[in-house]
């Protein structure tokens, strides 16, 4: 091994990063990240890098050594000439941060839903004029939508607003019986059931609905006097079991061309004293939804029209027989949304227009058969993306679509949590500050000012943003291999590449592409397209071929980067493929990894992470240089091991819960450092990233963290 060389450090990102402060204020913001960074919640994206971090990493990668740290972290910036370029722009994170800090912005990305999302975000409206754009909608179409989800009160007679509606689906056995795919018949409970133990329950006789305990294991309905136990319905794993007792699996029973049916059973309305009553679905229930079916037919109106495309994210919605987007949506939903899209594109105003077609999209997540309901005392929607794939719900839950002041996840909810909170934080962008070293949910905060309002000019080209004196984005749409941006034009090239195995962002993103085409095609040609995929995507299941396409654009990051300039960008992988994926997209492009900074990257509580046996909650922030300029570094595995247990230790020390996974992050990121100027194979970078996976989960790593 070679001697370890200190390369000379152009930037205070190559030095000593403040994990540990930046990790803890991460933790804080990751419990609520829509309210604490709204802007890069306007719209649903994956991976949504958490702003706080990368605050830290902009300024640091901007700034000299010495400067741009911990202690300048909520001073006001203005960094005037230089240029961000996030060649993977997701939600916007890195181009919100750099504006913040008084630097012009450049991102790109394939996928149109993102540069759609992004470019919404970042104009600045006023809201007195998005105000009363909606106003004149409510006015509108509200009173339409608003019509066909209403119920009587049973004991007034009174038609209150229904907020939510509850199915199941329903097969039919080869013996003719209809079941319905529920696993318990308790379908709504509090979210916090052994505080609030009454629960909603629904007679599997007479399909009426009465409460007990959510615990109860036997139960007896008071209209038929039907005694069962609430806690075993029919489906159970991939098997259902008939009344007579015979067992099929649910796959075999699935229609041959046609998703499941679905049967409406109950529903919750909201009483004008506020109070929220379950009432059982009744026939005049029925009739209202079958009205609306039948008016759909006769309505000109803007549908998905697309296919949902084979795919590692959308295979199980295919094999429930969702082969069409419109099929992630009852008849309700399809005429009530398409009769709002209709207002929305009537409005004149296209900047208006766009920012409620925006949000429009974003109450689709809240709004098809892939919903769930999460309980009394939440949010109560569960959105389709809970999941990162496409699971087919077998008890969905309706929601409102225009909804009421006691919503959640409908347009006229939304447009106040996400579209105006959004707003108004270009006008007052405000950082998290920790009011004392404890983590958690509970951990005291407060919210500072530190950057100049958001409002950039949105250029559309090199030229024009070079012309610009004051703030500018350039949000550009196409293949971030090969950019229309000038050599050795760019400060710092600041992301967060895709996962290769995971989350295939587009097929789960042409959702929203099958309704936003159809509206935004004539506008931006980015939208006549048949899905939201294209050529050059880096995404694939194959690592060596992810790594060579993010390898072309790493190749022109560098490209565009100047010479004093660095890559800084996330990353986390569980196996050493992905790692090995990465040092070979660096290798090809002629960049090496001068420092790797672990930090805090997500609740671990999330969902689907939560699931995960040893969940990953950290980050490695790699930051690269161009090999040319800088010496090579060499560390022994005992060195890696040694630093592993020191950057650890700092983190736990803090109050940070790492797991086994996470000690990998931390030793697979200090061995691309060590690696980055030896020319080893993809097959020979993994086996030795194997290795020191092995390692320092075995007793002798254990004995060197604890005399560390």
């Amino acid at each position: 091994m070679k001697n370890l060389t200190v390369p000379a450090v152009f930037s205070a990102l190559e030095t000593d990063f403040p994990i540990l402060e930046v990790s803890q204020l991460a933790e804080q913001e990751s419990w609520r990240k829509e309210i604490n960074r709204p802007l890069y919640h306007i719209h649903k994206w994956w991976a949504t890098r958490l702003g706080s971090v990368f605050r830290a990493i902009t300024l640091a990668a901007l700034s000299p050594r010495g400067k741009g740290m911990w202690d300048d972290f909520y001073k006001t910036h203005n960094l005037t000439g230089k240029v961000v370029l996030d060649p993977f722009m997701g939600s916007g994170t890195t181009l919100g941060e750099g504006l913040k800090l008084g630097a012009k912005v450049v991102g790109c990305d394939i996928n149109p839903v993102s540069t759609f999302l992004v470019r919404q975000a970042l104009t600045p409206v006023s809201e007195v004029a998005l105000r009363r754009a909606f106003e004149a909608l409510e006015a509108e179409i509200a009173p339409e939508i608003r019509r066909y989800y209403q119920t009587r009160d049973p004991e007034t007679g009174a038609l209150i607003p229904v907020l939510y509606a509850f199915w199941v689906k329903v097969l039919d056995t080869p013996c003719g019986e209809e079941v319905p795919l529920f696993s318990r018949y308790v379908f709504a409970q509090d979210a916090y059931p052994k505080k609030k133990p009454r629960a909603q329950i629904v007679c599997p006789a007479c399909w009426s609905i009465f409460q007990d305990r959510y615990d109860a294991i036997e139960t007896i309905c008071g209209d038929c006097g039907h005694n069962f136990n609430p806690q075993k319905g029919p489906a159970a794993g991939q098997n259902l079991t008939t009344s007579g007792g015979r067992t099929y699996k649910i796959k075999s029973l699935l229609p041959v061309s046609a998703p499941p049916r679905h049967r409406l059973y109950a529903l919750m309305a909201l009483r004008p004293d506020g109070s929220k009553i379950y009432v059982a679905a009744k026939e005049e229930d029925h009739s209202l939804f079958s009205e609306a079916a039948e008016r759909l037919r006769t309505e000109d109106i803007l549908l998905p029209t697309f296919p949902v495309r084979a795919g590692h994210n959308t295979d199980q919605a295919r094999g429930y027989n969702y082969h069409a987007w419109r099929d992630f949506f009852n008849d309700r939903q399809l005429l009530c949304l398409g009769l709002l899209l209709k207002a929305i594109m009537r409005l004149e105003d296209r900047a208006i227009r766009e920012q409620l077609l925006c949000l429009f999209s974003s109450t689709l997540e809240f709004n098809n058969l892939f919903c769930s309901f999460k309980g009394e005392g939440t949010g109560a929607v569960r959105h389709m993306f809970s999941n990162h794939i496409l699971k087919p719900e077998r008890t969905p839950l309706e929601n409102s679509i225009w909804g009421t002041n006691r919503s959640s996840g409908t347009f006229m909810s939304l447009f106040e949590s996400r579209l105006l909170r959004a707003k108004r934080y270009l006008n007052e962008p405000f950082e998290l500050r920790l009011e004392s070293d404890l983590l958690g949910a509970k951990a005291g905060t407060s919210k500072v000012v530190a950057s100049a309002p958001i409002s950039p000019r949105l250029v559309e080209s090199w030229r024009e943003i070079e012309a610009v004196k004051g703030s500018a984005a350039l949000i550009l749409n196409g293949n971030s291999a090969a950019l229309p941006i000038p050599d050795r034009s760019i400060d710092a090239v600041i992301t967060d590449p895709p996962y290769f195995d995971f989350v295939h962002y587009s097929e789960l993103s042409d959702f929203f592409f099958a309704w936003l085409a159809p509206a935004l095609k004539g506008s931006y040609p980015w939208f006549e397209r048949e899905d939201s995929s294209a050529e050059g995507e880096v995404q694939d299941k194959d690592p060596q071929m992810f790594s060579r396409h993010l390898g072309y654009v790493f190749a022109e990051s560098r490209r565009v980067l100047k010479d004093d300039g660095v890559l800084a960008f996330s990353f986390h992988h569980s196996r050493p493929e992905g790692w090995a994926a990465i040092y070979c997209a660096l290798a090809q492009a002629d960049m090496t990894v001068v420092a790797a900074h672990p930090v805090h990257a997500e609740l671990r509580a999330a969902s689907p992470k939560s699931a995960a046996k040893d969940p990953i909650s950290l980050d490695a922030i790699l930051v690269c240089r161009k090999r040319a300029t800088v010496e090579p570094i060499s560390y022994s595995l005992e060195t890696i091991q040694a630093r592993t247990s020191a950057l650890s230790k700092r983190l736990e020390e803090g109050g940070l819960l790492l797991s086994r996974a996470d000690y990998f992050v931390i030793a697979a990121s200090q061995a691309l450092i060590a690696t980055g100027y030896e020319c080893l194979s993809f097959d020979e970078i993994e086996q030795r990233l194997l290795e020191i996976m092995n390692a320092i989960s075995s007793p002798e790593a254990s004995s060197l963290a604890a005399a560390e």
